[in-house]
C-alpha cells in the first residue's frame, strides 16, 4: 500500500520530498476509515441479523442478552482488531508513534472484551433469576466474584501493555503480595466464603423473610450480594447486613411458614378470676341456646350426673364434679375455631389455660391461618378475637383489663 501511495506522490506536484509524512498521514486515513467500515458492517449488519434471529425465537432467555447489549459491545471490537493489524504498516517510517497507538489499541480491546465478558456475566445471572431455583439458591455473590476476577485480571493486563511485560511476570511478583492483597479484600472473601455456606445449606433465599436482631432488620431480602445483603424491611427502609453475620449470628427466617400450610396465631384472652364460677340450671339453659356447645353441654352434663350419682353430698357445689363457665367458654372457643373457614384445620387447633397471672386467668388460642399474607393475616386474627372478646360476657366472664381513669370516676360517683 505504501508503495502505491508513493507512487502516486512523486507523480503529484509539490508533494515531491514529503512522501513520507504524506504516506503516513493518507495510509492512517485510510486505516481509520476502514475501521469505521468494520464498526458500521459488525453494527448494521451482523449485530442487526443476530438481534433479528433472537428476537424471532420462542425462549425469552436469550432476549436477556440484547438487553445487556452484549452484541452491540462486540461490534466495538471490530474498529480495534482493523487499527491493530494495519496501523503498523501505516506507520511504517514512524515505529514509536506506531507502537504507541498500538498499544493503546490493544489497552481499548482489552477495555471493551472486559465490557462484554461483564455483559455475558449479567446476562447468565438474568437467566439463573429466571428459575424458581435461584430463589433458594442464590449465586449473585459468585457473579460478584467473577467480575471481580476479570476486572483484575483486565488491570493486570493494561498494566503489561503500557510496561511492555508479561502479565505471568506480573502474576509471580503478586505472590510475594499476597498478605497484602489478603488485607485489602478482607472482606470480600469473608462473603464469598460466607455466600457459599448460605448457598450450600439454602440458609436464606430471595424474597424470604428474615429477621435480625442485631441489626434491626425485620423484612424481604431483596440482594444477597458479595459482602452484604440487602433486606427491605416493612417500612421501606432498606438495611445492609454484612454476609458473614448471617454465618456468624442468629437470625430467623420465616421461609418455613411461606412453605407450609399455615400461618400461626398464638394469642391470649386474659380473663377476670372473679368472674369464673360454677354454672347452675340457669346458666346451662342460657348456654344451651348457643349452637356450637348444644352437643357438649349435653354430653358433659349426662357424664357428669352419672358421675356425681354415687357421691353423697350432693348440698354443696364443692363435691362431685361441676361445669364452670369458663370451662364451657373454653369448649365454645374451640368449637368456633374448629368451623371456622379460614383456620387451617389439617394443623395444630388448640385452646387452652396457662398460669394465672395477676392480669388475670389466661386463655391461649394456638391455630393456623390458612391465609399467610400478613395483611389478610392480621384481618383473621383480629376478626377471630373481636368475636371472642365480644361473647365472653355470653359466658358470664369479664376480659381483664387493668383500672383506667373512667374506672376510678365511676367508682368515686
Amino acid at each position: 500500500m505504501n508503495t502505491f501511495i508513493n507512487d502516486w506522490i512523486n507523480k503529484t506536484p509539490y508533494l515531491n520530498g514529503h512522501e513520507v509524512w504524506v504516506s503516513a498521514a493518507i495510509s492512517s486515513a485510510l486505516v481509520v476509515l476502514l475501521a469505521l467500515v468494520a464498526y458500521v458492517i459488525a453494527k448494521r449488519v451482523v449485530v442487526h441479523l443476530i438481534k433479528r434471529f433472537i428476537t424471532k425465537t420462542s425462549s425469552d432467555l436469550d432476549d436477556v442478552l440484547l438487553k445487556r447489549r452484549v452484541f452491540d459491545r462486540l461490534a466495538l471490537l471490530a474498529p480495534s482488531l482493523v487499527i491493530f493489524k494495519l496501523i503498523p504498516a501505516a506507520l511504517a517510517y514512524y515505529p514509536t508513534l506506531a507502537s504507541f497507538i498500538e498499544t493503546a489499541t490493544a489497552i481499548y480491546f482489552v477495555l471493551i472484551l472486559t465490557m462484554v465478558v461483564d455483559s455475558i456475566v449479567d446476562s447468565l445471572m438474568d437467566i439463573y433469576r429466571a428459575f424458581p431455583i435461584s430463589r433458594q439458591i442464590p449465586i449473585q455473590s459468585f457473579g460478584q466474584v467473577a467480575k471481580l476476577l476479570i476486572y483484575f485480571f483486565a488491570v493486570i493486563t493494561i498494566i503489561s501493555l503500557i510496561i511492555g511485560e508479561s502479565p505471568l511476570k506480573l502474576f509471580a511478583g503478586l505472590g510475594a503480595m499476597t498478605a497484602v492483597l489478603m488485607l485489602v479484600f478482607k472482606d470480600p472473601i469473608l462473603g464469598f466464603v460466607a455466600g457459599i455456606q448460605l448457598s450450600y445449606n439454602k440458609m436464606v433465599g430471595l424474597g424470604d423473610w428474615v429477621e435480625i436482631p442485631q441489626h434491626k432488620a425485620d423484612g424481604d431480602i431483596l440482594e444477597i450480594g458479595l459482602t452484604t445483603v440487602k433486606v427491605r424491611n416493612f417500612d421501606n427502609t432498606i438495611t445492609t447486613v454484612p454476609t458473614q453475620s448471617l454465618i456468624n449470628e442468629s437470625f430467623k427466617n420465616w421461609r418455613g411458614m411461606q412453605e407450609s400450610g399455615g400461618r400461626r396465631i398464638k394469642r391470649s384472652i386474659y380473663l377476670d378470676v372473679n368472674s369464673i364460677g360454677f354454672c347452675d340450671q340457669e346458666r346451662l339453659t342460657r348456654y344451651s341456646k348457643i349452637e356450637f356447645i348444644k352437643e357438649y353441654l349435653a354430653s358433659k352434663t349426662k357424664e357428669l350426673n352419672e358421675h356425681n350419682a354415687n357421691s353423697a353430698y350432693q348440698e354443696s357445689l364443692a363435691n362431685g364434679r361441676r361445669i364452670t363457665n369458663v370451662g364451657t367458654f373454653r369448649a365454645y372457643v374451640l368449637a368456633y375455631l374448629k368451623n371456622h373457614p379460614a383456620i387451617n384445620q389439617k394443623l395444630t387447633v388448640l385452646v387452652r389455660q396457662l398460669a394465672p397471672t395477676d392480669a388475670g386467668l389466661p386463655l391461649e388460642i394456638y391455630a393456623f391461618s390458612a391465609e399467610k399474607e400478613w395483611i389478610k393475616y392480621e384481618a383473621i386474627q383480629a376478626d377471630i378475637f373481636d368475636h371472642l372478646i365480644a361473647v365472653a360476657p355470653e359466658f358470664d366472664l369479664r376480659v381483664f383489663q387493668k383500672p383506667s381513669g373512667a374506672d376510678f370516676r365511676q367508682i368515686a360517683g
